[in-house]
């Protein structure tokens, strides 16, 4: 986590407004780069010397700072040395108090009983400390408007350090935040906002906490980079400055450095099945985890909505199930049918049922084994009445 001190944000009314890197910032990162390029394969205090001089051009000194930090975390901090450093100041020290030859001649002798060279042991000997580790390129490498939004990034991480509820109004890629979430074991709720196509997850932050909060914001931090693939998005985070409640906002289009692109199917099957439900039906649009809908307090996330592109009162939704029970099956029927919809086909996996029971009555289902049929599906689609 960033130092307080790191943390550089303008107070407006009740809003933390945090002073974000852009454009006007590039000349002098592009500077830093080169300089950490330089250093590349000298020790690290070499390069921490030198980063305490001022860059040959203008730079504001906490951005600066900022920027160092960030940039220190993504260098490969492993340093591959020729014998292990402790092995190595075992025998130097220990061949030096058993002799009173001179020094040349003891790393002589210890050099050749390792079967190294005098020089790869020297720089061996405190290769383990952190001063003396090399400096290595970022991989992959970075450039300027990259490491402006990775210290932008790490800005708003660090201030939900401070949050003690953070709000986001997500449209599109709901499942995404949620699967995370709920993955890292994030304290959150999510309800359907009325009357909207978006979605409002609502979080603990770590302030709300007592214990294992470090742990939590770092959690909490990494849905962050997840916003940039949502469509739209908006964040309210409230969080405690220095005793001072303040709400921190963050917005589509805000510079952050985005994750890596979150997978466009959770396996193989989906893939295949959206793949060859198109090439069989051109007439139906075939979309990819459709917005969630709103059931007895809660939200479902069907897998797929076929809808047919002349008629949108043709639609269908598919939920995917893998293991199963007939009562899973049940309460699943049951939640569409508190959200009015009956247009649910549900695909099951015929060697993942862990019941005996046979399915409940009306249910609209495609069974399959290792690989969902799509001409199956569109032949229900296309001969089934749709009351959505």
């Amino acid at each position: 986590m960033l130092s307080a001190d790191l943390l550089s944000y303008s107070v407006a009314g009740t809003l933390a407004v945090p002073h974000f890197l852009g454009e006007h910032d590039h000349p002098w990162l592009r500077v830093l780069l080169e300089e950490h390029q330089r250093f590349i394969g000298r020790p690290q205090r070499e390069l921490e010397a030198r980063l305490r001089d001022p860059l040959p051009c203008e730079s504001p000194p906490q951005k600066l700072r900022l920027a160092i930090q960030v940039l220190g975390r993504l260098r490969p901090r492993e340093r591959k040395s020729a014998v292990p450093p402790r092995r190595a100041r075992a025998h130097v020290f220990g061949e030096a108090a058993r002799t009173s030859a001179l020094p040349q001649a003891v790393w002589a002798a210890v050099a050749a009983s390792l079967g190294v060279s005098r020089e790869d042991l020297q720089e061996s000997l405190f290769g383990d400390l952190p001063g003396e580790r090399l400096v290595a390129a970022p991989a992959p490498p970075l450039s300027a408007v990259e490491l402006a939004l990775r210290c932008n990034l790490a800005v708003v991480q660090a201030m939900l350090f401070r949050a003690t509820v953070v709000r986001i109004e997500v449209e599109g890629n709901t499942r995404v935040l949620v699967r995370h979430a709920k993955w890292r074991g994030l304290i959150c709720t999510l309800a359907r906002r009325s009357g909207e196509a978006s979605a409002m997850v609502e979080l603990s932050g770590p302030f709300a906490l007592f214990r294992n909060t470090r742990l939590y914001g770092r959690a909490l931090g990494e849905l962050v980079p997840l916003l940039a693939w949502c469509p739209r998005f908006r964040l309210l985070a409230e969080c405690v400055f220095h005793g001072r409640r303040l709400t921190l906002q963050l917005g589509t289009g805000d510079p952050i450095f985005p994750s890596s692109a979150p997978r466009r199917y959770d396996s193989l099957l989906e893939e295949r099945f959206a793949r060859e439900f198109r090439r069989l039906a051109p007439a139906w649009d075939v979309i990819r985890e459709p917005e969630p809908i709103a059931a007895i307090g809660t939200l479902i996330f069907p897998d797929f909505a076929v809808q047919h592109r002349s008629d949108q009162a043709r639609r269908w939704l598919l939920e995917i199930v893998g293991f199963w029970t007939p009562d899973y099956v049940k309460r699943k029927l049951a939640l569409y049918r508190s959200a009015r919809l009956s247009n649910l086909i549900l695909c099951i996996d015929e060697g993942r049922n862990c019941a005996e029971a046979d399915l409940p009555s009306g249910a609209r289902v495609v069974r399959y084994r290792r690989r969902l049929d799509a001409a199956a599906v569109l032949q229900l689609v296309e001969t089934t009445p749709c009351s959505c």
